[in-house]
């Protein structure tokens, strides 16, 4: 290399170009090697259907990017690079069956007045959560944003009881292990009203019935509320294309197509990379990878055999399908026109249908009835598509990464190549039930499958999208195991981040914004 870097990054994701920030406004040279021709990771936006209509490639949802630690501390200069929010005053909602529907706004006597329309008590259930969020809110994000070491925990956990007492803290503990369903059934009556909220669940790997998986529809509905949601204009690339501007004008490099073989290991300290085309990347100070564990057990040798395995049984969630549409107009919503404003329309209308639909995506099963998140970017922001015309953003969640089977018995393809013509009918017949004609306005669709994502992002493995499952036994210090959710690894200089490694999946950035800090301390 033609000049000194302190520390090379493996992968562009969104974790690695927050952490290259904060490394940078601290003074160190920075090196990013991507392998993919695209910077971004699962984050970037693309003309994937037709010529004029933008459409984001999976993340979508930028709300924990705009509350994140990370982006406080770097607004001003991300603003300046071109960084831009559209704001969703109707975040999202749940279409149901029989014609009715729920959706969640930033205005919370609304949401008050519509909860209670499925049931009364169920509206003063909402305001009393409503009351208790900040404080609540406040030792979440605290934790959410805390290193998993033993003295910035302590210090969190003695805040909270001094603040909330032992019965506090006990209840906070107990909320925070408790499953979707067991939560959303202590707290509402009404099934709609339960649903609407277990569906931001499956999300992040959490049907109704894990434990832990409580707290994300809790912070989705919350904060929908309080702050309300945002999307990227033009696409979520927004944070992407100013990061990158930020990162390069402060003398950072960022090279793509250029696949990284190997972490050079000399004496049990990390030097430097390898590249495929036989280059070596010499690093001063650290080589960080933000990669799956278990390609980072392969780019580690030999070396650590015992760490390397852990790596190589970290678990995956199961994988996802995301279909893109151009569109002549937005669904014609059954249920109501108002439908239409929403940034996202769950089409999960019981719990027990989603707890389904995961146990047989868990089995290697294409679900008979997947759960279709339809995103609706274009009633936010209009300029993702040409003038009148429409983009829709739809998640199948769950899929099989390998297909053992289906469900309902009427696909035999066990390869995606076949399966996936038929699947995404399955998943396009029933937006069609819930808003007829919709087919009739497809321009054009690109159907995205999960060795596809795979194929574009090695960290997507099998498909699934947030980079690991966040069950309990593989979260908070057990991220990505135990000992080592820092980003730490057995190895001097060699360091670990990105969605693998706490705080887990997300638009967020703090894995790559907490290594940061630790790094540069």
């Amino acid at each position: 290399m033609d000049q000194k870097t302190d520390a090379v990054i493996i992968g562009s994701g969104l974790n690695s170009l927050a952490c290259a920030m904060v490394l940078q406004s601290r003074g160190w040279r920075v090196l990013i090697c991507e392998q993919a021709a695209e910077i971004g990771g699962a984050v970037k936006t693309g003309a994937y259907t037709a010529e004029g209509f933008r459409h984001d490639w999976a993340a979508m949802n930028l709300s924990l990017f705009a509350g994140s630690p990370f982006f406080q501390r770097f607004q001003t200069e991300l603003t300046a690079a071109g960084l831009s929010f559209v704001p969703a005053e109707r975040c999202f909602a749940t279409a149901f069956g029989d014609d009715t529907w729920l959706g969640i706004t930033n205005d919370r006597s609304r949401n008050a007045k519509n909860i209670s329309a499925f049931a009364n008590n169920d509206g003063e259930a909402w305001g009393a959560l409503s009351d208790q969020f900040p404080a609540r809110a406040e030792h979440i994000f605290a934790l959410l944003g805390t290193p998993f070491k033993f003295w910035p925990l302590a210090k969190i956990l003695w805040r909270l009881w001094r603040k909330e007492g032992t019965r506090g803290a006990l209840e906070l503990l107990r909320f925070l292990l408790s499953s979707p369903r067991s939560w959303l059934g202590d707290t509402f009556e009404s099934a709609q009203v339960k649903s609407t909220l277990a569906a931001w669940g499956m999300h992040l790997d959490f049907a109704p019935d894990i434990a832990g998986g409580a707290v994300f529809p809790y912070l989705e509905a919350m904060a929908n509320q309080s702050f309300g949601m945002v999307i990227g204009e033009g696409g979520a690339d927004t944070i992407i294309k100013a990061m990158v501007a930020c990162i390069e004008d402060a003398g950072g490099r960022i090279w793509t197509n250029v696949p990284v073989t190997d972490v050079l290991i000399e004496g049990g300290k990390a030097t430097g990379v390898r590249l495929a085309d036989g280059r070596i990347c010499q690093a001063q100070r650290a080589v960080i990878a933000n990669v799956a564990p278990k390609h980072l057990a392969k780019l580690m040798g030999e070396e650590t055999p015992d760490y390397q395995q852990k790596l190589k049984r970290f678990r995956h969630a199961p994988g996802t399908m995301m279909i893109h549409l151009a569109m002549e107009d937005l669904p014609d919503w059954r249920a109501d026109p108002e439908l239409r404003q929403f940034a996202y329309v769950h089409l999960a209308p019981d719990m027990d249908q989603m707890a389904r639909t995961y146990q047989q995506a868990q089995a290697g099963l294409l679900p008979d009835a997947p759960v279709v998140v339809v995103g609706q970017p274009t009633a936010i922001d209009p300029s993702r598509a040409p003038e009148g015309k429409h983009v829709l953003w739809m998640q199948v969640r769950m899929v099989p990464g390998d297909i053992k089977g289906d469900a309902a018995g009427q696909i035999s393809a066990r390869d995606w190549q076949a399966a996936a013509a038929p699947m995404a009918n399955r998943a396009l017949d029933i937006l069609e039930r819930y808003a007829p004609g919709t087919r009739a306005k497809i321009i054009a669709q690109k159907v995205v499958t999960p060795d596809m994502l795979e194929a574009d992002n090695p960290n997507l493995v099998g498909g699934d999208q947030i980079c690991g499952s966040h069950h309990l036994s593989q979260h908070f210090l057990y991220r990505p195991m135990f000992g080592r959710s820092d980003g730490s690894t057995p190895i001097e200089g060699l360091f670990h981040t990105g969605a693998a490694v706490w705080p887990g999946a997300g638009t967020g950035a703090g894995a790559g914004f907490l290594l940061g800090q630790k790094l540069a301390s």
